[in-house]
């Protein structure tokens, strides 16, 4: 029932049915055959290793699988490997949303994103929600070189700051920039 006056959706579901892994990752494969998607990010639970490694296989090639919870940006330690090491190692997806402030720093940002390239993975900069109009993640996805940036529809102030912050990189690169296009997993290196 949609509530005009709350611009709210309700949804009144009444099913408790579950489906298995092996039956959404079948869903999302039909996803992929029948329309033209590029992209899932957290397809599953952040702890189905299995899952998102068995989805990565089947349809990696065709589609970039996104770790986002699964891979929480910060290598920290989980059962004595680092979580974005451990995805890399059981080939759990092939792309890594880094989000700065969950990984602590630059720096660990920087080696984050190495890591993944190392991997042949792609890289999507990424904002977080209750943004400021800071800019700094449009440099840093120009810098690293990433090819993609998520901030969100051009709706909001702070989500246009980074997009302008682009149009002013471009300006200023000239014909030096580069638009990935359709190699946004592995865009040419400015170095």
């Amino acid at each position: 029932m949609l509530h005009r006056h709350w611009r709210k959706l309700e949804l009144e579901i009444q099913s408790t049915s579950m489906i298995s892994g092996d039956s959404l990752k079948n869903v999302y494969k039909s996803f992929v055959t029948d329309y033209p998607i590029v992209s899932i990010e957290d397809p599953f639970d952040q702890d189905d290793w299995e899952h998102y490694a068995k989805m990565t296989s089947e349809i990696g090639e065709q589609v970039q699988i996104v770790g986002d919870d699964l891979l929480v940006t910060n290598p920290k330690v989980i059962m004595g490997a680092k979580r974005v090491e451990k995805a890399i190692k059981e080939k759990s997806c092939n792309a890594l949303l880094l989000k700065v402030n969950q990984i602590g720093s630059v720096t660990e940002s920087i080696e984050a994103v190495k890591m993944s390239k190392r991997a042949g993975w792609g890289v999507m900069a990424s904002h977080r929600s209750g943004e400021t109009e800071d800019t700094f993640i449009a440099d840093l996805s120009v810098g690293l070189s990433t090819g993609q940036i998520k901030t969100g529809a051009p709706c909001r102030s702070e989500r246009l700051a980074k997009y302008n912050q682009l149009l002013r990189i471009e300006e200023e690169l000239g014909s030096a920039a580069v638009y990935a296009g359709a190699k946004f997993r592995a865009p040419v290196e400015p170095y």
